[in-house]
C-alpha cells in the first residue's frame, strides 16, 4: 500500500507552483548531484555534515526557516518533552514538533537500524506525526507509524 493515496497526492500536486518546484529541483540537482560534493558527503562523519545537511536540504531547497532566524519552522537538537534525549532536528508548527528528524552518517547503510530511535523521539512529542530518517545518501519519510514510508535516494538521478 502506498504512503499517499493517488487522488490525494494528485490534488496536492495541483496546488503547487511549478516555477517554485522547478527552481528547488535545480538547486537540489546542483548540490546533491555534484560528484565532488557527493564524495565528501560519503566520507563525512555525522557531526561534521549534519548542520550543512539541514541548511542545504531543508533550508535552501525545501524552504524551511532554521532557528535562530525569526519565525523558525525547523530546529536542530530538539529535546524530548519527557526526558533529556534529543532528536537531531524537528519540524515545528507554533513551537510544537510535528516532525522529528534523525540523522546518521553514510557508514550507516541500513536506515531500518535508526527507525526505532527516531520513533522513540516521535513518541516523546505530543502532536508529532512525521518522522524523517537519513544517512545523507537516502532519506525516509514516515507518517504516524513505522509500517510504511517513502524512501528517496538523494545522491543519484
Amino acid at each position: 500500500m502506498a504512503l499517499f493515496q493517488a487522488s490525494v497526492l494528485k490534488s496536492h500536486l495541483a496546488l503547487l507552483d511549478e516555477t517554485v518546484i522547478d527552481k528547488a529541483y535545480k538547486k537540489y540537482q546542483k548540490y546533491f548531484w555534484n560528484t565532488s560534493i557527493q564524495e565528501n558527503i560519503k566520507i563525512a562523519k555525522e557531526e561534521q555534515y549534519q548542520a550543512t545537511f539541514f541548511n542545504e536540504l531543508f533550508v535552501n531547497i525545501l524552504g524551511y526557516t532554521l532557528f535562530p532566524n525569526p519565525n523558525p519552522n525547523l530546529t536542530t537538537e530538539f529535546k524530548n518533552e519527557k526526558n533529556a534525549r534529543k532528536a537531531d532536528g524537528a519540524i515545528l508548527l507554533k513551537d510544537t514538533a510535528i516532525g522529528v528528524i534523525e540523522l546518521k552518517g553514510t557508514n550507516t547503510k541500513d536506515l531500518e537500524s535508526i527507525r526505532k530511535q527516531a520513533f522513540d523521539y516521535k513518541a516523546n512529542q505530543k502532536g508529532c506525526i512525521y518522522v524523517i530518517t537519513s544517512n545523507f545518501e537516502k532519506l525516509r519519510f514516515y507518517i504516524n507509524d513505522a509500517t510504511e514510508f517513502e524512501e528517496f535516494n538523494l545522491l543519484s538521478s
